[in-house]
């Protein structure tokens, strides 16, 4: 058992995390972060929830043909998710704390 403060956890660098569980492949990690991190499409489906702070959430999309960027900010409490094949990037605004369920070792 273990009790985690979300607003109390820094890492070394952006986008440092801590390994809550690992659940047959699938990873639940804290990240903390004051920088954007790059565009990617995961291996697998991502959800990421804002746990502190604000982070505008950049994502493509098909529409018409076209790929178009769409922009969202998301609160503490807000959930984005990821399906698979979805580009996105997130862009905290100052520090943010971010939970991610993922499957292991995707980008």
């Amino acid at each position: 058992m273990e009790i985690i403060r979300a607003k109390e956890f820094t890492a070394e660098r952006a986008w440092g995390a801590k390994t809550i569980a690992n659940m047959k492949g699938v990873t639940t990690r804290l990240h903390w972060t004051d920088q954007p991190y790059k565009w990617h499409i995961n291996d697998g489906e991502e959800v990421f929830a804002v746990l502190d702070g604000v982070v505008e959430m950049h994502y493509r999309e098909d529409k018409n043909s076209t790929r178009v960027e769409q922009c969202v900010v998301l609160q503490a409490g807000d959930i984005f998710f990821a399906s698979v094949g979805t580009e996105h990037v997130a862009h905290p605004i100052g520090e943010a704390r971010i939970l991610v369920v993922e499957m292991e070792g995707s980008v």
